[in-house]
């Protein structure tokens, strides 16, 4: 089976967010199930990378889309203003026409074409409007992958021409969207195919509350819409490998964890008693994934006998909100507004609890690589959180983290106590990160379920 996998972002070669760690990994890990696969992606200036082609994996070709003048300036989407590039347009509906150019005068013919948000979403519409009589494609499937639905790649009406596409597309039943466009809808709508990054989250994006206007599309697709959840490399993500760590540590070397949670206390200056649990979390501090609850319940959090430590940048004003709290606490708790890739490895690795109180979360990281580390999640019921955190019961024993149903503070507040009552009871404690620590979110159990769907779509 040969596989065009889409993506405009691609580890180690540029990154703003999860989609390239996907990117990165997905490929390789459907290389080890027997695919084909090769990947493109706009050569950004950030990209070092000598010639128009790298290598990932054992023989995934990564083709280089290049265009000086539409790819040469800093940041992916973004200026350094963080204000969108003007020719993002262009730039995309670039990408989308010459991927499909560069397998073509390459000879590699693709059974699939993997894409994967807004930025990919004319493929599928290309392919079935000015590719449409182009034999070598006449075979080609496409699969299309929601990552975050709020990113709908729209564009104002006067920009149109650019798409290269003609002018009866753009109507309720195409491209338009609200009086604009967006190159995410033709994805949804032309694609053969559409998957997103959880379960959960495939059936939440059919409703109003998180379906961003596109869920009646989604509705009348739900036949062809798979949720499927992210993996983690644990290539990367392993307690026994990670050299950001203070000492390696797995199942049967638990006390080395403590060790990492002793010296990460001393790191941070905080005189929390190893005893008593250290509650972390790592993200983006935005509404979306919850800080504003969060931020509402820290200081009595705080207040509590436990260590805190938040690593995060994002909104000024939950940032001014924490780090009152850092000055209100300096004892337990530290707040470091800025990301560090050592500094979050420690945390997961160092921390007892892990908070993730996202109103909505695709799928979420943070839970599966907090498992692999021995720290137990607290997390809201939404998304690929649903799928993966189960309520701890005490009676039987049965789960392995706990949950939060509604976006109230008093909520998360009760769901950490929970934790934190569990937490005390040792053999308890003990019993559950034996059990998280057996658990397989590698992304070959991923790959295993999108070639079934591959294979799917081609019968």
């Amino acid at each position: 089976m040969k596989i065009l996998f889409l993506s405009s972002e691609v580890v180690p070669f540029a990154k703003t967010g999860g989609l390239a760690d996907v990117a990165g990994a997905l490929p390789v890990a459907l290389e080890h199930q027997g695919a084909e696969v090769r990947i493109a992606l706009p050569k950004y200036k950030e990209i070092k990378a000598e010639g128009n082609f790298a290598q990932i994996g054992k023989r995934i070709k990564v083709y280089f889309i290049v265009n000086d003048n539409l790819y040469n300036k800093d940041g992916i989407y973004v200026d350094e203003e963080g204000k969108d590039h003007s020719d993002n347009l262009e730039r995309f509906a670039y990408y989308c026409k010459e991927a499909l150019e560069s397998v073509k005068r390459d000879g590699f013919k693709p059974d699939i074409i993997h894409c994967n948000d807004w930025q990919t979403g004319l493929v599928p519409v290309y392919l079935k409007t000015l590719y449409r009589k182009d034999d070598f494609f006449k075979d080609t499937k496409t699969v299309f992958t929601i990552h975050n639905l709020a990113y709908t790649g729209s564009f104002d009406e006067g920009e149109w021409g650019k798409t290269g596409l003609d002018k009866s597309l753009f109507d309720i039943n195409g491209l338009e969207y609200y009086g604009r466009f967006s190159l995410l809808k033709g994805g949804l709508i032309f694609s053969d195919v559409i998957t997103t990054v959880s379960p959960t989250y495939a059936k939440e994006i059919q409703t109003k509350e998180f379906g961003c206007g596109m869920e009646g599309i989604l509705k009348s697709r739900a036949y062809s819409l798979h949720g499927v959840l992210n993996g983690i490399d644990y290539d990367i993500w392993d307690p026994l490998t990670d050299k950001a760590l203070y000492k390696n540590y797995s199942v049967d070397d638990i006390k080395a964890k403590y060790v990492n949670k002793e010296m990460l206390l001393k790191e941070l200056g905080l005189k929390t008693g190893i005893n008593s649990p250290l509650i972390g979390t790592v993200g983006r501090l935005a509404e979306q994934k919850g800080y504003d609850i969060l931020a509402e319940i820290v200081n009595r959090l705080c207040d509590m006998d436990i260590g805190f430590v938040l690593l995060g940048a994002g909104e000024e004003r939950y940032q001014r909100i924490f780090k009152k709290v850092a000055k209100k606490h300096p004892s337990n708790t530290s707040v470091n507004l800025t990301f560090n890739a050592d500094l979050a490895q420690k945390i997961y690795a160092a921390s007892d609890i892990f908070i993730m109180p996202s109103r909505y979360e695709p799928c979420g990281l943070g839970q599966l690589i907090s498992f692999k580390y021995l720290t137990v999640p607290v997390a809201r019921k939404t998304g690929g959180l649903a799928d993966t955190v189960i309520e701890y019961n005490t009676e039987t024993g049965e789960g392995n983290g706990f949950l939060f149903n509604d976006c109230k503070p008093e909520h998360l507040l009760k769901a950490i106590r929970k934790a934190v009552s569990v937490y005390k009871d040792k053999q308890s404690w003990l019993k559950l990160i034996k059990k998280i620590a057996a658990y397989d979110f590698s992304w070959d159990r991923s790959a295993k379920k999108y070639i079934e769907i591959y294979k799917k779509v081609l019968s």
